[in-house]
């Protein structure tokens, strides 16, 4: 589904991604890890088209969509869970998902803003209410129910539970073991590598803007020492 190929990306005179390469299938789940600074984010906003790519080309669902405006790569699938939710202050959580509802790839099984709020009980209590009255927690679920009703093919989460309280934590882990067991196919940057091991099928380690290691999530289990090496665990 997505193929990264060599991706280089710089801001200004001051290189930040050097040849950046990996794959992910459809129905697959990817940790994306490293400390902060490693070049996580930007990879993600070159992948997005919110970053210019100097090198390299990236292939989504057979498409080149290297250096392509953001809006139409979303259109092609790709939905963000953005890291700070990014919701809309004067919107009310109805209206943020009634907004963004699409199926332009046919998913068999439908987000609508009624599932989301299955999913989310406390975005139901809270429906109309203003994304500016929720809490940090609330807006994460507002967040990524956002990115789910545009039933999107590939959907990104940038730092997924940072800032969030112990049991919200929880509910958005639930509720992303869930989707990978559905066969939705994600990207989760987060540095919770205990909870990550659990829900993705394989990790990217992102060092200096480079892959420094890639493997699947048993792999990553049993060596610590890389948990040391490249995550400051």
């Amino acid at each position: 589904m997505l193929q990264v190929r060599n991706v280089q990306s710089a801001y200004q005179e001051s290189q930040v991604l050097f040849g950046v390469d990996f794959s992910l299938k459809a129905g697959e789940s990817m940790g994306l890890l490293g400390r902060n600074g490693m070049g996580k984010t930007t990879l993600i906003r070159s992948i997005l088209g919110l970053k210019s790519v100097q090198g390299g080309q990236v292939i989504f669902d057979g498409h080149d969509i290297t250096n392509q405006s953001t809006d139409k790569i979303a259109r092609l699938g790709i939905a963000v869970v953005p890291e700070g939710r990014q919701v809309f202050p004067n919107l009310t959580v109805d209206e943020h998902l009634t907004a963004f509802v699409s199926n332009r790839h046919k998913s068999p099984r439908l987000w609508t803003p009624a599932r989301v709020y299955e999913l989310f009980p406390r975005l139901a209590e809270r429906k109309s209410n203003l994304g500016s009255q929720l809490s940090g927690g609330e807006q994460q679920m507002l967040a990524i129910g956002r990115a789910l009703v545009t039933n999107p093919c590939l959907i990104i989460l940038d730092e997924a539970t940072e800032g969030l309280a112990p049991l919200i934590r929880e509910e958005i882990w639930k509720c992303l073991r869930l989707l990978s067991e559905e066969g939705q196919t994600l990207i989760v940057v987060d540095k919770y590598v205990n909870r990550l091991v659990d829900i993705a099928s394989h990790h990217l380690i992102m060092e200096r803007g480079q892959v420094a290691w890639a493997g699947s999530s048993q792999a990553l289990r049993d060596d610590r020492q890389l948990w040391t090496r490249y995550l400051g665990v």
